[in-house]
């Protein structure tokens, strides 16, 4: 669907009431924490610097949703971040690094993300969040890697986390074919597509979390990433997946986090209401 500036507008009030409630507590980071164990650690100094992710949570706050944050870059560039949209709105928000290519070559910063995934299913609780409102999200290259983890369930299995468990995957302006630097790691020209075991295109399956893709305008974004995106939504209508959805953010390009992070908000509200009605 096609949303104009208009009914952003529209779902910025909706959400008032929300913010306005959760705006009321207080938040607290704990920062620098290692996701992989000591072992893993103490084998690789890039590990070392670069699989750590920072918690942001509402400090004497209980059973909360949770979002994992995926930074964008390209996969070969960023930095963690807990974007300002998503503060002081009742959720704990966990910031990831990465390792970054070309110092390692696919697939481990998948398995970066699957770790840090893991990491929040078993440790979250000792914040005050709920293990059933993990959210997995990103932008761009993060959005890539939140397709990966939560549809090829893999590289969760190697934690003991069924990825079914993630209560929703946010996508914002995420590649779903075989990602660019990852073609590029192989040689593979920009010009050529590839839907290999490295794109999410590839792991489409009816049982998936609810999936819920953000783009910017199909005139205005990267080339081609509005319609993988689009592609990647009738895939997974047509194999039975009931919870796809995808939302094209009129006038805006591939910066488009601005918009969207307000209908992030949404999805995962209406999501978490549905979650906890059954528990």
């Amino acid at each position: 669907m096609k949303l104009s500036n208009f009914i952003v507008f529209i779902v910025l009030i909706v959400l008032y009431g929300f913010i306005n409630f959760a705006q009321q507590a207080k938040y607290i980071t704990e920062r620098e924490m290692p996701y992989y164990n000591n072992t893993i650690i103490q084998t690789d100094k890039y590990i070392k610097e670069r699989c750590v992710l920072d918690v942001y949570y509402p400090k004497n706050q209980n059973n909360f949703p949770i979002i994992v944050w995926f930074h964008g870059g390209g996969l070969t560039g960023g930095e963690k971040e807990i974007p300002d949209a998503l503060k002081e709105k009742g959720f704990c928000v966990v910031a990831v690094n990465y390792r970054l290519s070309p110092k390692v070559k696919s697939p481990e910063y998948i398995k970066d993300a699957a770790a840090a995934v893991a990491w929040v299913f078993k440790n979250i609780k000792n914040f005050g969040g709920d293990t059933a409102l993990i959210f997995v999200s990103g932008y761009s290259a993060g959005g890539y890697l939140t397709d990966m983890v939560g549809l090829d369930k893999q590289w969760l299995a190697v934690h003991g986390i069924d990825a079914d468990r993630i209560a929703g995957l946010i996508s914002l302006s995420g590649q779903a074919i075989t990602h660019f630097s990852v073609r590029e790691e192989r040689g593979i020209p920009n010009t050529q597509p590839i839907v290999d075991e490295l794109a999410p295109l590839y792991h489409v399956r009816k049982d998936a979390p609810p999936l819920i893709l953000i783009t910017g305008d199909r005139e205005l974004e990267l080339l081609g990433r509005y319609e993988e995106n689009a592609y990647l939504m009738r895939m997974m209508k047509l194999s039975g997946h009931q919870k796809t959805k995808l939302y094209e953010l009129g006038g805006y390009d591939h910066g488009m986090t601005e918009p969207a992070f307000p209908l992030m908000i949404k999805e995962i509200l209406k999501i978490a209401e549905g979650i906890r009605g059954k528990q």
